[in-house]
């Protein structure tokens, strides 16, 4: 492994190379902790980002919803997605983020959620040929085809965005 392997290493490209899923290493030149910072830093468009957004509901379920990088999380299209059951949902907060998803705020990946947090993801982002997620760390993303994110993530898909 070369020495620039070892240093672009998280828990998201572990998972991704014990599935064989192929992917590039964007790093950023100073730790990103928005969508949009990532993308001027990666020099990608905003429609190809995929921004996870961790909500909870008030009995503690969680839900990871992503949607592309241009658009915002609807919180009533994700009530609607999950279905019956599910009540008002709120952002969950900065250490409830990394408890739950083992990422940073703002490093969150749609990939090696626990089983029991549902994972939407808007139906827009199956447009794309290829996406970028975050690794986990700040100091880098990931690019990687949009099938074999939806392979390894096995999210749902609806219309979550506004």
């Amino acid at each position: 492994m070369t020495e620039q392997a070892k240093q672009y290493r998280s828990r998201i490209t572990e998972l991704l190379d014990a599935r064989g899923i192929a992917y590039r290493v964007l790093p950023h030149g100073a730790p990103v902790y928005t969508v949009e910072e990532a993308a001027r830093q990666r020099d990608v468009v905003m429609e190809e980002m995929v921004k996870c957004i961790l909500l909870r509901e008030p009995h503690g379920r969680y839900v990871m919803t992503c949607v592309r990088g241009d658009m915002r999380v609807d919180h009533r299209a994700v009530r609607r997605a999950l279905g019956p059951g599910w009540r008002r949902l709120h952002f969950a907060g900065t250490d409830e983020i990394e408890a739950v998803t083992g990422c940073v705020r703002g490093a969150v990946a749609p990939i090696g959620l626990p089983e029991d947090v549902a994972l939407l993801m808007d139906e827009r982002i199956a447009g794309c040929e290829k996406v970028n997620i975050s690794s986990g760390d700040v100091n880098f993303g990931l690019e990687l085809a949009a099938s074999d994110l939806f392979a390894v993530s096995e999210a749902r898909f609806a219309q979550v965005a506004e």
